[in-house]
């Protein structure tokens, strides 16, 4: 018998169909009369005939036809609202409709599994996790090492042993040892009271990089979970049946309590959940829509699902990979910019950086090489100014080997603290299987990830500074040489004057948010935990900046190609000319003043899809074949060229380069 999951003034109905032929309108009726049936004053109305309604899909809100019939227009457990005439059209039943959420309306259920082991799980698996591109399962191996672990739970239990957060209380109530008969009750009753989140819910990429990396912690054997609730927690992750995850509450020890308490609170069923095919409901009705039932939490797995640094960690595996990417398009743009203010190459010769040679300044003063003008590629606009009387540029052009060269080797050291961190045990206490007992101790302290997310903010937010000062340099005729703000008819027209003020403000708010969060500490849990990391907000904020620098770097794009316009026909090298056709296939050149914000979020996107190291790459990657020796290794810092070089191997030989 078909069902569905119906929405009415705050309040969810499960309405049974008997008859598929009934229509929309019926089960709007049907929906309604239970909603006053349960409503001691009829809900404030006479009857069901004095309601008028329209009803519309929770998924993507579209209105729905009342004539149609029920097996025509939704699928069997679709989630459905009742808007009553009269009242606002209420998208506030979703309780925060998260950002990006627009990025699943095109989801289709992953064909592909990631086996997880506790032990190698890297930045880019959990990204993918988190893009929804493949499924989750347990390594053999995995599997018996969290048996393993749940007998020494279920040893403790059955000897009526006192051990800390599986016959005790938590935190300052650690002494009070607590009856045989309650022991599941208070692991529901731990991550009721520990759901105190606030703020909006993760969006839903975020939601899925944390319950699949609090999945890997669980797969290490180390936490006493059993092996049938992880597998009830990963065909969770696998349906994509998300929890309402407030993104603040988090202190960063003991563990990130608050945010995995709302994504453990979902699994049992209680709170709010989010899925594809649903989207915001009660997390009983997501579930049962997708046939999983409520997780029972037995003795010591609600301190298993909660306990550790995986908030942090999963945030921080995004922020190092946006940081990763943007890094290396920050190169491609300056060297752009570079291009149109006629700078020199000199600065960049291999000679100068070999006698400095820290791994980042030697890489990006490599990738100035190979874009600029050489044999390899010439350039008629830096032809056109060989014998110019200029002797050296401004530091935003010659120290862009030093400068993002740091922000490089920045993203390096803590892509591999994260790494660990991903991998790592972080429970309290920790269950040892080879030796038969728990150990209390302080894994779950979040300073790690913390300390290395407020250092990612720092070193990542100077691309966007000495970003912002080429912008200064582009748009200011004293400096570039090009029409004040880039434009024709300047006066009429104001062309980039404000955009480089955007770029100036993010710059600001950015070096704000570039206080480290990990400095500050404050005593919780009655001084049971009198030192915390305060990791959450360094996650945050760090893609805040990170954000930020992507947009900064946008506008500098976008700067640069216009600035190309003023100085045709003469052409740049050929890779900065396939990116200045990138930019071009999705803005236009800026003849006359327009409405310019689309123009930047179009730019922002092509670097968050990586789209300008796409097109650049192939050239720089068959610059470094043709220059650099085979026996040579490859700068450490050069995060993922390895795997670029393997994808850019499809690239035939002949392709016109």
């Amino acid at each position: 018998m078909p069902r569905y999951t119906v929405h009415v003034r705050g309040e969810w109905l499960a309405v049974p169909c008997k008859d598929a032929q009934l229509t929309v309108g019926w089960l709007g009726r049907e929906a309604v009369r239970r909603y006053i049936k349960n409503k001691p004053d009829n809900g404030g109305f006479a009857s069901v005939d004095d309601v008028h309604f329209l009803v519309r899909r929770c998924k993507g809100l579209g209105l729905l036809d009342n004539e149609d019939p029920l097996e025509v227009a939704l699928e069997d457990n679709e989630f459905v609202e009742v808007v009553i005439e009269g009242d606002a059209m209420s998208p506030d039943f979703i309780p925060s409709q998260p950002e990006g959420v627009y990025l699943y309306s095109k989801y289709r259920e992953p064909e592909k599994y990631i086996e997880l082991d506790g032990d190698s799980l890297t930045t880019e698996d959990l990204v993918n996790l988190g893009k929804g591109r493949y499924k989750i399962k347990l390594t053999p191996t995995a599997e018996k090492k969290v048996q393993k672990s749940r007998e020494v739970i279920d040893s403790i239990i059955k000897e009526k042993t006192v051990v800390y957060g599986i016959t005790t209380g938590f935190g300052k109530f650690a002494r009070t040892v607590i009856p045989i008969n309650k022991l599941e009750e208070l692991q529901l009753n731990l991550v009721r009271s520990h759901s105190s989140g606030v703020g909006k819910p993760l969006i839903p990429e975020r939601c899925r990089m944390l319950l699949a990396l609090r999945i890997n912690v669980l797969a290490k054997g180390y936490s006493g979970i059993s092996l049938e609730t992880l597998k009830q927690v990963i065909e969770a992750f696998n349906a994509s049946c998300l929890p309402y995850v407030p993104e603040k509450g988090t202190v960063g020890a003991s563990g990130d309590l608050a945010p995995l308490s709302h994504l453990a609170l979902g699994l049992t069923g209680e709170g709010k959940m989010w899925s594809p095919k649903s989207g915001w409901a009660d997390a009983k009705y997501v579930l049962e829509a997708h046939g999983l039932k409520p997780i029972v939490l037995k003795p010591k797995e609600g301190l298993a699902l909660i306990n550790g640094t995986q908030m942090i960690t999963s945030l921080g595996c995004e922020a190092v990979e946006r940081a990763s990417a943007i890094a290396r398009q920050a190169d491609i743009v300056a060297a752009l910019t570079l291009e149109v203010l006629k700078g020199t190459t000199k600065a960049f010769d291999t000679d100068i950086h070999a006698v400095r040679p820290h791994p980042g300044q030697i890489e990006v003063a490599f990738r100035f090489r190979s874009l600029l003008d050489s044999d390899h590629h010439p350039s008629e606009i830096a032809e056109s100014h060989r014998f110019c009387d200029r002797v050296q540029d401004a530091y935003t052009l010659r120290c862009c080997p030093q400068v993002h060269g740091v922000a490089n080797d920045t993203i390096a050291f803590v892509k591999k603290l994260i790494t660990t961190e991903l991998n790592s045990a972080t429970d309290n206490p920790m269950v040892f299987a080879s030796r038969g007992e728990t150990i209390s101790g302080g894994n779950f302290h979040g300073e790690y990830p913390a300390k290395a997310l407020d250092y990612l903010a720092i070193g990542v937010h100077e691309l966007a500074a000495i970003s912002e000062r080429r912008i200064e340099r582009l748009c200011n005729p004293s400096l570039s040489e090009l029409p004040a703000f880039l434009v024709a008819e300047g006066g009429l027209n104001s062309g980039f004057m404000i955009a480089h003020c955007t770029a100036a403000a993010l710059v600001s708010e950015s070096k704000a948010l570039c206080h480290p969060s990990s400095v500050d500490s404050l005593s919780t849990s009655a001084a049971t935990e009198d030192h915390v990391s305060m990791g959450g907000w360094a996650a945050r904020k760090a893609l805040r900046v990170i954000e930020h620098v992507e947009q900064v770097l946008a506008i500098e794009l976008l700067a640069a190609c216009q600035g190309i316009e003023f100085l045709r026909p003469l052409r740049t090298t050929t890779p900065l000319e396939k990116v200045y056709d990138l930019v071009r296939s999705v803005v236009r050149p800026w003849i006359k003043d327009r409405f310019m914000a689309p123009d930047i979020e179009a730019a922002h996107r092509l670097l968050v899809d990586q789209q300008v190291w796409e097109v650049a790459s192939p050239y720089i990657e068959k610059y470094r074949r043709e220059h650099i020796p085979e026996s040579r290794p490859v700068s450490p810092t050069a995060f993922s060229l390895e795997s670029l070089r393997r994808k850019s191997s499809s690239i035939p030989e002949s392709a016109e380069l």
